[in-house]
């Protein structure tokens, strides 16, 4: 295994990409715990959640960690997710996580705007909905609701389809 180094400094924001052992599509049935880990890590360590999206297999943030450092963060998440996960499910042991997850130190406003944009256009990309906006789990209604976003961002338009298809 090699022996990753992460960059940490007091203030700073990340996105964050954590994925599911296998890529089981276990968060959506399971979000409740997983923000039951996230809570809980939160009332340990001190951070802001400043974007979000949950999909089946991954979820994307962007967080502010304030007392402790990114990796502490998310070990903490994944270990309580995991063992709620297993509880429910009557499991003592599995993987439940990829080993590790992947981060990305926020540069400035642009690379900032960027990420979030990407977070909250994700379902659309994963074809889950056609709009970023029916899509119930992630933080893009907070942003619509503050004005950062016009209610048709990132719609894909209906596409004309002719022709037979077995209905």
């Amino acid at each position: 295994m090699s022996n990753l180094r992460r960059y940490y400094e007091n203030g700073y924001t990340y996105f964050v990409t954590c994925v599911t052992y296998a890529r089981m599509p276990v968060l959506i049935e399971y979000e409740n715990e997983l923000w039951e880990a996230f809570n809980f890590v939160k009332n340990q360590i001190s951070f802001e959640l400043k974007a979000w999206v949950i999909i089946p297999d991954h979820f994307h943030l962007i967080i502010r960690p304030f007392e402790s450092n990114l990796s502490e963060i998310m070990k903490r998440i994944k270990l309580k997710f995991a063992g709620s996960y297993r509880s429910i499910n009557g499991l003592r042991s599995g993987r439940i996580w990829q080993n590790r997850f992947w981060d990305h130190v926020i540069r400035d406003q642009r690379d900032m705007n960027r990420h979030i944009d990407y977070i909250h256009y994700n379902p659309v990309k994963h074809g889950l909905v056609k709009s970023p906006f029916g899509y119930k789990n992630t933080s893009i209604h907070k942003y619509l609701k503050d004005g950062f976003y016009p209610a048709d961002w990132g719609v894909k338009k209906s596409m004309d389809l002719k022709g037979e298809f077995g209905e």
